[in-house]
């Protein structure tokens, strides 16, 4: 079989992995692209190894990024996202990943798109999936973006340099209203079920968030333990997809399932004693609140930073369940979620004016790293 090559980078940002394309290097039809990147990632594998590409076999190790020049005056670089399904030959634009958009700053500064001078840079990003601009500021030397540096983030061996990010105006990137349904708290049917309370919220990305209780869980765990109960994950899918339609992001509910990066689903719970994937213990007093996120299906290692975002933002809200289960003295300031991995501290500027809501701004410190750069190679004419 011939094979053909395309010019690119491999980066870890934050927790999650992707190749980086220029978009210049991608056939013009964007109709192409889905069968590359699927070929590229090693997609579908019915083992699901992706052994036979770039691809982890988890959701966060199955990632594409495709960075432009823009054309917007407050931007900088676009930046499109794909998430590429590991098992299904399905490519998903719908949504963000935030922890990639750690590593498109320093992306554009050592491929030139960025001209950067001093010891920091901020890259103005354009997201075009969710229409909305994040500043990725970061230290440089000699014109290209360091790497080395003392911040470590939960979920990442080592240190790294710090990639400060910040969310603007993250409300409604899905689906125009920071709260799709105009309500803090709604009431699902959910098939085989019954009824359960819910709170939809849009911030960065889409997400519906329910009680760990509700689900007969702690909220504190581990995502082998989650994996192990299929039953459980078929339900928090049933719950995605009423939220997806109530949400308008799907007619249906089975629309909802080929629209598998938005919404997330989450469960939350009070701050409690918790295991971490390091097998270091995480104690109450270190969180403000539990979380636990499902992610394209699989049980997210980390948090998704977008879903950790909007995690933040819900907390902010009056009547939502996120507030609900938020340590009561946490109303100001950032706010620190026990996740699977440790404790990610993200900050939510959220205000109500004359009974609505918005979220100004939200902001992260993350780390990344370039790992290889040179050429993928693809079978045959995929995506050709």
């Amino acid at each position: 079989m011939k094979q053909r090559s395309i010019p690119a980078v491999f980066m870890r940002g934050g927790t999650s992995k992707a190749i980086l394309f220029h978009a210049r290097d991608l056939p013009a039809d964007r109709a192409a692209w889905d069968a590359l990147f699927a070929a590229a990632m090693g997609t579908p594998d019915p083992y699901g190894r992706q052994l036979d590409g770039m691809g982890g076999g988890v959701s966060s190790l199955s990632k594409v990024c495709v960075i432009a020049p823009s054309p917007r005056a407050d931007a900088d670089v676009d930046y499109t996202f794909a998430q590429v399904l590991i098992r299904e030959n399905h490519v998903d634009y719908r949504g963000n990943c935030g922890n990639m958009s750690s590593a498109v700053g320093p992306f554009a500064v050592d491929e030139g798109l960025v001209e950067a001078r001093g010891e920091s840079a901020t890259v103005r990003i354009h997201n075009t999936n969710t229409g909305k601009i994040i500043h990725g500021t970061f230290p440089v030397e000699e014109g290209r973006a360091r790497y080395d540096g003392d911040l470590a983030i939960p979920g990442v061996g080592g240190t790294g340099a710090p990639v400060r990010l910040d969310f603007l105006r993250p409300g409604g990137a899905t689906t125009g209203r920071l709260l799709p349904t105009g309500r803090p708290m709604d009431r699902l049917e959910v098939p085989g079920f019954g009824a359960i309370e819910a709170s939809l919220v849009d911030a960065a990305n889409a997400a519906v968030f329910v009680r760990a209780r509700d689900l007969g869980l702690s909220g504190t765990e581990l995502p082998e333990e989650l994996e192990a109960r299929p039953d459980l994950l078929r339900l928090l899918d049933g719950i995605r997809r009423q939220a997806s339609v109530l949400m308008g992001i799907a007619p249906d509910p089975e629309a909802a399932r080929a629209i598998s990066t938005v919404p997330y689903i989450g469960f939350v719970s009070p701050p409690a004693a918790a295991p971490t994937l390091s097998g270091e213990p995480l104690a109450a007093s270190a969180m403000d609140l539990a979380a636990r996120i499902i992610s394209n299906g699989q049980p997210h290692r980390a948090l998704p930073l977008t879903g950790s975002l909007c995690t933040a933002v819900a907390a902010r809200i009056r009547g939502t369940v996120v507030a609900e289960m938020r340590r009561d003295d946490a109303a100001a300031g950032p706010l620190r979620l026990g996740m699977p991995s440790g404790v990610l501290t993200v900050g939510a500027d959220v205000v109500e004016e004359e009974g609505a809501w918005e979220a100004r701004a939200g902001s992260f410190y993350r780390t990344a790293r370039r790992l290889f750069d040179g050429r993928v190679w693809l079978p045959g004419r995929a995506g050709g």
